[in-house]
């Protein structure tokens, strides 16, 4: 295919004009890259000498007094309750397992007699003791449940921002 002269000069000047238009683009894009490069070492340094800090300063002012009284009230409150609970579990079990408490038993069922095995069926389930164990092992579960649940609740107040402006408020 064969063009005229003005259309040859035509494309070869559209050429030339695209030519720089690329050299121009990527100029362009090696000073943006340059720009980026400065914009991250900038955000470094900003992050190591303004937020690292604040981060740090927050966490020793916030979160680990929470943690610290979070501790205090397991190890001050929670743990004697669950020793005093299992403490107390163990006791009725060895009263239950004494024979002294066991040939009083004896006796008392054999003064009621016939009678009372009559009238009331025996049980196959579970017994006093067991029961009992169920409902201090739950008030255990709840009373750590609990202190957690005070140890990580959200307070709205403890989170709120400190207002640095040094600017004088608008009269």
């Amino acid at each position: 295919m064969s063009l005229s002269r003005k259309r040859q000069k035509e494309l070869n000047r559209l050429r030339a004009d695209a030519l720089e238009l690329w050299g121009a683009q990527q100029e362009v894009l090696g000073r943006a890259n340059g720009v980026a490069q400065e914009a991250g070492r900038q955000a470094a340094h900003l992050t190591r000498e303004e937020v690292a800090p604040r981060v740090r300063e927050g966490y020793d002012q916030y979160v680990r007094p929470v943690t610290r009284a979070a501790g205090d009230v397991i190890q001050h409150n929670v743990v004697p309750a669950v020793g005093t609970a299992l403490g107390t579990a163990l006791s009725v079990a060895d009263v239950a397992h004494d024979t002294r408490v066991q040939a009083a038993v004896k006796r008392l069922q054999g003064a009621k007699g016939e009678l009372t095995k009559r009238a009331a069926p025996e049980k196959s389930g579970p017994g006093f003791g067991t029961v009992l164990a169920l409902v201090l092992v739950g008030v255990a579960v709840v009373g750590i449940a609990y202190a957690v649940w005070q140890t990580f609740r959200a307070d709205d107040e403890l989170w709120v921002a400190e207002d640095d402006s040094t600017e004088p408020p608008a009269a």
